[in-house]
C-alpha cells in the first residue's frame, strides 16, 4: 500500500463520518505494523493529509482529524443587553448615505467582459496612492475588503505550512485567515512605535515567506509605525527581497497619524491595501489595492471577471462617495471625533491610575488597556456590570493568556467613559501603575 492510498483511505473515512473532527489517528509505528508497510510510508501519508487540511499535527499529541476552526470575530452581537465597547465598529452617525450617493449618479450596468475595475475609481485611487508608493510601477485592483485582499495575496504565493510574520497582538481577521489556510503564524511583538525590528529580523531569518503589517491605527492596540521605526523595518526587509510584504492601511481615510511605508524598494512583491469600511461603512465590502505587476497578475486571476470580481455597482458607489465634498467633510468630522473619544477614555483611565505610559497615543477605534492581571475575569466582571469589551487573549498571535482588554471608543460618550472607568477600577484587584 502506498502513502497516497493510505491518505485516500483516511479521507474516505473522514468523508463517511467514521472519523470525526479531533479524532486521533493511529501512531505512525502502530499503523505501519498493521498495514505491513514502512513507517516512512505512513508518515508520508500523514503529511499528505496535513497538506490537504484534513489533519493537523500536535507534536507528541499525535495527528488528529481537522475540524472547522472556531474563530473569534469582530462585530460580536450582544443582544442589546450590554453597552458595546467591543465590536470594533465605526460610529454609524459618521457614515455617509451610500444609497443617496448612488441615486444621484450616472451608473450604467456593467456586463460580462467589462473591465473588472471601474476606470473612474481606479484613476482616483491611483492619485491617492501615488505619493505614498513613490513608484510608477504599480497597478490598482479592487477586492472584497482588506481581509479578502490579504487572503488572496497570501494564497497566491504561499502553500499550507508556510510561515507568515504578523503583529502580536494581531487583528482577529488576520489570525483567522492564517488558520483557515493552514499557514503558520510567527508572532512579531509590537511596542509604541510598531513592529519590533529585532523580532521581525528573527522571523525573516527563521524562514517566513510573507509579512503582514498595519502601518497605522493597529488593531487592537491603536499604535502607528513612526518614521524612525519604518526606516528600521525597511532596513530589515531589504535583506530579504524575496518576501511578500502586505501593508494593511485599513484606517487611512480617518487616521490622525501619517503613513510611513515599511516596504523597501528591494522587495519586489508587495501590496498596500486600503479599505473603505471605516469611513464609508463595512457593508460596502471594498478595498483598494496598490501592488506590483506580478502580484497584480496573480491577484487578478483570483478576481477573474465573470466569477468573483467586485461589483461595479459597489465600485461606482464608492467613487461617488470619495468624490463628494460633503463626504470629505463628514470624514474630517469622523477623524476628529474618533481622536477625541479615545483621548477621553485615556484621560478617565489616567485619573484612576489605569493606563499606558504618557507616550501612548492610539489612533483608530480602539484603546488597548493594560490591567496588571488576567483579562478574561475582568471582561466577565465588566459584562456583569453591563459593559462588553474584548479580552486581549483573543488577539494573541499565539494562544495564551493576556493582561489587556480592547475597548472600542468609536461611539463613547463622556458619561459612558466616566461610568465605565469607575466600574473597571472597581473590578480590578490591584490598579496597575
Amino acid at each position: 500500500m502506498t502513502a497516497t492510498e493510505i491518505a485516500s483511505s483516511v479521507r474516505d473515512l473522514i468523508a463517511s463520518g467514521q472519523l470525526a473532527p479531533q479524532d486521533l489517528l493511529p501512531p505512525v509505528r502502530k499503523l505501519a505494523e498493521e498495514l505491513g508497510v514502512n513507517r516512512n510510508t505512513v508518515a508520508s501519508a500523514y503529511r499528505q493529509l496535513v497538506a490537504a487540511g484534513e489533519a493537523e499535527t500536535r507534536g507528541r499529541g499525535g495527528t488528529v482529524v481537522s475540524g472547522v476552526p472556531q474563530l473569534a470575530s469582530e462585530g460580536a452581537w450582544f443582544g442589546g443587553r450590554l453597552i458595546d465597547l467591543a465590536s470594533g465598529n465605526p460610529d454609524p452617525e459618521l457614515i455617509p448615505d451610500a444609497l443617496q450617493a448612488l441615486r444621484g449618479g450616472d451608473y450604467r450596468p456593467a456586463f460580462y467582459g467589462a473591465p473588472s475595475v471601474d476606470p473612474d475609481l481606479a484613476g482616483c485611487a491611483a492619485e491617492q496612492f501615488a505619493p505614498d508608493v513613490a513608484t510608477d510601477g504599480f497597478r490598482i485592483l479592487v477586492t472584497h475588503g482588506a481581509v479578502d485582499a490579504t487572503e488572496r495575496l497570501l494564497t497566491a504565493y504561499l502553500t499550507r505550512g508556510d510561515a507568515v510574520a504578523v503583529e502580536d497582538p494581531c487583528f482577529l481577521a488576520s489570525i483567522g485567515t492564517l488558520r483557515l489556510n493552514g499557514l503558520r503564524t510567527v508572532a512579531v511583538p509590537v511596542d509604541e512605535a510598531g513592529m519590533r525590528p529585532e523580532a521581525l529580523r528573527a522571523a525573516l531569518e527563521g524562514g517566513v515567506r510573507a509579512v503582514v503589517c498595519t502601518p497605522r491605527a493597529h488593531n487592537p492596540t491603536g499604535v502607528s509605525v513612526t518614521r524612525e521605526r519604518a526606516a528600521e523595518l525597511r532596513s530589515v526587509l531589504a535583506a530579504h527581497p524575496q518576501v511578500l510584504v502586505i501593508e494593511d492601511d485599513h484606517f487611512w481615510a480617518v487616521s490622525n497619524a501619517p503613513y510611513h511605508r515599511i516596504t523597501p524598494p528591494e522587495v519586489s512583491r508587495w501590496a498596500l491595501v486600503r479599505s473603505v469600511s471605516k469611513f464609508l461603512g463595512p457593508d460596502l465590502r471594498l478595498a483598494l489595492v496598490a501592488t506590483d505587476e506580478e502580484s497584480a497578475e496573480r491577484l487578478q486571476t483570483r478576481l477573474n471577471t465573470g466569477t468573483t470580481w467586485v461589483s461595479r455597482l459597489l465600485q461606482h458607489t464608492v467613487y461617488r462617495l470619495v468624490s463628494d465634498p460633503q463626504v470629505h467633510e463628514l470624514t474630517a468630522r469622523a477623524r476628529d471625533a474618533y481622536a477625541k473619544r479615545s483621548a477621553l477614555l485615556l484621560a478617565e483611565l489616567a485619573e484612576r491610575g489605569i493606563g499606558r505610559p504618557p507616550g501612548y497615543r492610539p489612533d483608530g477605534l480602539n484603546v488597548w488597556v493594560p490591567l496588571g492581571t488576567e483579562a478574561r475575569p475582568i471582561a466577565d466582571a465588566l459584562a456583569r456590570r453591563g459593559w462588553a469589551v474584548q479580552p486581549g487573549h483573543l488577539f494573541a498571535a499565539k494562544a495564551g493568556t493576556s493582561q489587556e482588554i480592547r475597548v472600542t471608543t468609536s461611539t463613547l460618550t463622556t458619561q459612558q467613559a466616566r461610568e465605565f472607568t469607575d466600574d473597571l477600577a472597581a473590578v480590578l484587584p490591584v490598579h496597575p501603575t
